[in-house]
């Protein structure tokens, strides 16, 4: 029974943590069970480093469609951190939004350099091929999608309708 019990707490783990990873769940929930299946309780861990400042600044301006003021922080932020691939790929959601898909893929190329499974540089990206009438790139990073999502994710749907609408003639805009 005790053997029983630990395979299928480390089957529920495993899962789990797949799922978690594969989702890139941010929901503190999922965190949790995911803790908790792991034998820790439910505690989640504590993050790696705190956030930069104008990473947050420039994360509610572009909330705010404020994407001129956010680039300048945003390279703040990648002089500071070259490694940060969240960083630039929200330059390149701003300089996307801001009518350049050309000048955004530098960014997200970037970003994809630094974390080949950054889901939203994957989806951004390829709405921008689709801006840039590169149906065939966009489909790629769709493709690459597909294979991360395990249990499908939002950057999948939304690149994936996307496309759909590019097909019937319906070209994204900013």
């Amino acid at each position: 029974m005790y053997r029983r019990s630990l395979i299928g707490s480390a089957a529920a783990t495993g899962l789990l943590s797949a799922v978690a990873q594969a989702q890139s769940f941010p929901s503190k929930q999922l965190r949790v069970l995911v803790g908790f299946a792991a034998g820790g309780g439910g505690a989640e861990q504590p993050a790696a480093k705190p956030a930069d400042p104008n990473y947050a600044r420039a994360k509610a301006m572009i909330e705010a469609r404020d994407y001129a003021n956010a680039l300048p922080l945003l390279q703040q932020v990648v002089a500071k951190d070259p490694k940060s691939a969240d960083a630039y790929n929200l330059m390149g959601f701003a300089t996307r939004k801001s009518g350049n898909p050309a000048g955004s893929l530098q960014y997200y190329q970037q970003a994809l350099a630094i974390d080949p499974r950054h889901l939203g540089a994957h989806e951004y990206i390829g709405e921008a091929y689709l801006m840039l009438d590169q149906p065939a790139q966009a489909e790629q990073h769709l493709a690459r999608l597909d294979s991360l999502c395990v249990f499908g994710c939002a950057e999948y749907r939304m690149l994936k309708t996307a496309v759909a609408n590019y097909k019937a003639g319906k070209k994204p805009t900013n």
